[in-house]
């Protein structure tokens, strides 16, 4: 990527990632765009990077993680030394210090070989009172063997952030914009992965493959969802999954001559057998004899078995499945749409923090839309848009060649990865009108009778009585807002009627001068609770029109429901 390092300037830029597809402008406080990327070297690799399809980006990360270690550091130490210690054993790519239970370093080496470099000359622990588990992994702590003569050295070292900052410090950022679509690359830029928690994500999943392969030494464990999907915000979970689809490569060697030699393998009755099992003993490795893994919990007859754990050196939750290959192609199908325009994850990013805002999502499992179902919304409206924003599922798979066909379980997952086979859009609206239409777009839908299908771009009458229908992308039987019920989907859209009332009927310049949040910043304020009397008059201004439709939309069985629904 564009931030990496060489030489002195070792280190990872430190600012905000641009992930591929997002935003060329870089935004400060004054919500102005202060610098295009930090030079002409960094813009033009990051080109680069946002045309790479999104194995090719999966196959560089996991191989850039494969030569990385972490090292947890004392809080003061002399980086120079650090550095010039670590060389010895091998070229530094890059690194960075992050504080998570104390200071860590994540160093990624040129070569892999560095690694085990450093492993040979790397002494086991002394315990007085435990007895350790001789499992070397690629975690290391680092002590100086006599802090008191090097004191004067040592100084605290630069910490990349692994957090973004809470809702009510981000609000007086975007009230000093210039418009709302400055207000939202704020947000996206507060909010997304960096460079550094990106590389962190990957690295983690290389921890548990090295478990993986003790057992399954051609396994490799890679992340899926919001870690690779360009809508992954920091401080969200990692989900990976244990991966053997490189395995039935080998059965295609032996084919030559009159002998046929394969390995003899235990036989199960059934995959999810196997699936349990293999995770079953995984969780037990990572709980019995991981480094830092800690909570534990084997969800083995889920209708998706996994295995959920902290992993305390990186600071992540994680949940780890086997082979789900439909959940890599949503994956993949999200990257895609976050590439092709900066857009689209500028709108999702804003939404997202204004549904959790409102308490309309959710991180535990329940009855209200989850993270995937409103993204899925939020694409379809920008597939509604005229001229369209970004394509349909079926006009992707339209551009796809022959090594982009993928049938998986008898579901068509076949679309074009190349993103330079995707025209750009002719759409040229703004953020500020995508905000607003979108809030007037599903508050004004009709949820009683149509569902949301994104393979083909527009509604359709529901195939059944769910009170929120959106079409899985590719397992087309299956409604992914099924749980959704009608009192959460009622709550959505009065919030969503309440915020599109507030961006129609704000004086901008007086809010501004009054120093009152507007724009982004005045809908991720929770109604009733910033301004009670000003909620109160508006919830009864919206009266007997707004009410009617609502009604008439949803069959609510009486007007109550939407004033409750507001304050929820």
């Amino acid at each position: 990527m564009a931030q990496r390092a060489v030489g002195r300037s070792l280190r990872v830029l430190r600012g905000r990632l641009l992930p591929p597809g997002t935003a060329p402008a870089r935004l400060g406080s004054s919500g102005t765009a202060l610098q295009r990327a930090a030079g002409a070297e960094e813009a033009d690799a990051e080109v680069s990077a946002r045309r790479k399809t999104f194995t090719e980006v999966q196959t560089e990360r996991l191989e850039q993680a494969d030569r990385s270690v972490l090292i947890k550091c004392p809080s003061k130490l002399n980086e120079k030394k650090l550095l010039q210690y670590l060389s010895s054993h091998g070229k530094i790519d890059s690194y960075f210090f992050f504080e998570n239970r104390g200071v860590n370093a994540l160093i990624e080496f040129s070569d892999k070989s560095s690694v085990a470099s450093l492993q040979a000359v790397t002494g086991i622990p002394r315990a007085a009172e435990h007895h350790v588990v001789p499992y070397k992994s690629r975690l290391f702590t680092f002590t100086l063997k006599n802090p008191g003569s090097q004191a004067a050295d040592e100084r605290p070292v630069n910490l990349s952030p692994q957090s973004h900052i809470p809702v009510n410090e981000l609000i007086p950022k975007l009230c000093r914009a210039d418009s709302i679509s400055s207000q939202m690359y704020i947000l996206l830029n507060e909010y997304q992965l960096t460079e550094e928690n990106i590389k962190l994500r990957y690295l983690a999943c290389s921890l548990v493959r090295d478990f993986a392969r003790a057992y399954f030494p051609d396994s490799t464990v890679k992340p899926f969802g919001s870690s690779v999907n360009t809508f992954g915000k920091l401080g969200c979970d990692v989900d990976m999954f244990l991966d053997f689809r490189d395995i039935p490569k080998h059965t295609t060697k032996m084919k030559k001559g009159p002998f046929e030699m394969e390995y003899q393998m235990k036989r199960l009755p059934s995959e999810r057998l196997a699936t349990q099992k293999i995770l079953s003993v995984i969780g037990d490795c990572l709980d019995n004899f991981g480094p830092g893994y800690s909570s534990v919990q084997k969800i083995l007859n889920a209708r998706c078995p996994l295995v959920k754990f902290s992993h305390q050196p990186t600071g992540f939750q994680c949940d780890l499945s086997v082979s789900n290959s439909i959940a890599i192609k949503c994956s993949e199908l999200l990257y895609i749409y976050g590439c092709l325009d900066p857009r689209v994850r500028a709108l999702v990013f804003s939404l997202r923090c204004w549904a959790r805002v409102h308490g309309l999502t959710n991180s535990v499992p329940g009855t209200w839309i989850t993270n995937f179902s409103l993204t899925m919304m939020i694409m379809f409206f920008l597939q509604k848009r005229s001229p369209p924003i970004i394509p349909t599922l079926d006009q992707l798979k339209g551009l796809a060649d022959e090594k982009d066909k993928h049938v998986i379980g008898g579901f068509d997952c076949s679309f074009v990865s190349d993103l330079s086979k995707i025209a750009p859009t002719k759409n040229t609206e703004t953020l500020d009108e995508l905000l607003c239409d979108f809030f007037q777009f599903f508050g004004n839908f009709d949820f009683r009778k149509n569902s949301l299908n994104l393979r083909k771009g527009k509604e359709v009458n529901k195939p059944e009585s769910s009170p929120l229908y959106i079409w899985n992308p590719f397992e087309q039987d299956l409604n992914i807002s099924k749980n959704v019920n009608q009192p959460q989907l009622e709550k959505f859209v009065a919030v969503v009627r309440e915020s599109a009332w507030i961006l129609q009927k704000e004086d901008k310049t007086q809010q501004m001068i009054n120093k009152e949040p507007w724009g982004l910043a005045a809908v991720l304020i929770p109604f009733g609770k910033s301004n009670p009397n000003t909620i109160k008059s508006r919830t009864k201004g919206i009266g007997s029109e707004t009410i009617k439709s609502l009604l008439d939309s949803l069959k609510l069985s009486d007007a109550s429901n939407l004033q409750k629904a507001v304050g929820k």
